[in-house]
């Protein structure tokens, strides 16, 4: 059953989960806010236009890459912590995280989510092709979105692309804090799927979909993020129709990983003027630091 303290649960799976995972990272001071993002980076390459390196022209290489990975993700946990406070106590985003919680509280209550469950074992669609339901399974699986966007990562940090190493951050970022968010909700409710599974509230696999698509959406607009949210949404369909979960834990999987996409794409969005991205721009003339800002836009 799930339980009604529903502001208690949010803020417990929010906050202490990730609170859990600071003690990691505590001492990583390094994490430095930019008018861009807050990617830690001592290189010239994260702060500069998208081409940085094309000065010298060398690229940074998959080793420095992989240290710029390894130093970023020790800033995880306290921006996890940080992700986590401002979405509970933005009015908008807590409202409709308690809105998802009542659907979903109606749903399994009121008795929508055993006829949805029973529907789909009458009709089943998708666990009757095993290659589309496998295929949907790993899209939507929350440890490949990890690794797709550490791979994006690493590819862009190696290149020296400024823009796409920003943006694999956020997507990064964002199924972190959906991934801590979802299962410290499953560890606190910990319900039992239709097939006999435990910790099914809510749907991992349809939370950090939805975070995916969010992200996308922001980044690349509808013509990305509408495809993306159908894709998502097949995810949870799947769950549903596989008996991995029920209505309710997609319901609410959905509604958090589309707000948790959302506020962390947005906080990442590049300040413009005259349709031109403003971003600081750093780098060494006669060895000596100069520091200012960039203009970019691209055609």
């Amino acid at each position: 059953m799930l339980t009604v303290n529903v502001r208690g649960v949010l803020i417990c799976g929010l906050v202490v989960v990730p609170v859990f995972l600071a003690g990691c990272g505590e001492e990583q001071g390094r994490f430095e806010e930019a008018g861009s993002g807050r990617i830690a980076d001592d290189s010239v390459e994260a702060s500069a236009p998208s081409s940085p390196i094309a000065e010298s022209g060398v690229s940074p290489g998959m080793g420095r890459a992989c240290e710029s990975l390894a130093d970023d993700v020790w800033s995880l946990p306290r921006l996890v912590i940080d992700d986590s406070k401002e979405i509970i106590t933005t009015d908008n985003n807590l409202l409709w995280l308690l809105g998802a919680a009542g659907g979903s509280i109606a749903l399994r209550q009121g008795g929508g989510d055993d006829r949805i469950a029973d529907n789909f074992d009458d009709h089943p669609w998708i666990s009757t092709h095993k290659e589309w339901d496998k295929f949907t399974y790993y899209a939507g699986a929350p440890g490949i979105h990890f690794a797709a966007s550490g791979l994006w990562y690493l590819t862009a940090a190696s290149n020296g692309d400024g823009t796409n190493k920003k943006n694999a951050w956020t997507m990064f970022e964002a199924v972190s804090v959906t991934g801590a968010a979802t299962m410290g909700l499953k560890l606190l409710i910990n319900d039992d799927t239709p097939n006999g599974k435990d910790l099914a509230w809510p749907s991992g696999h349809t939370s950090s979909s939805f975070a995916v698509a969010s992200v996308l959406h922001d980044l690349y607009g509808p013509q990305v993020g509408i495809p993306a949210y159908l894709g998502a949404g097949f995810v949870g369909y799947r769950m549903m129709d596989a008996g991995d979960h029920w209505a309710s834990d997609v319901l609410f999987g959905a509604v958090l990983g589309y707000m948790v996409g959302h506020h962390v794409a947005e906080k990442y969005h590049d300040i413009e003027v005259a349709g031109f991205n403003l971003i600081p721009y750093s780098t060494v003339h006669v060895d000596k630091p100069v520091m200012g800002l960039g203009f970019i836009k691209e055609f």
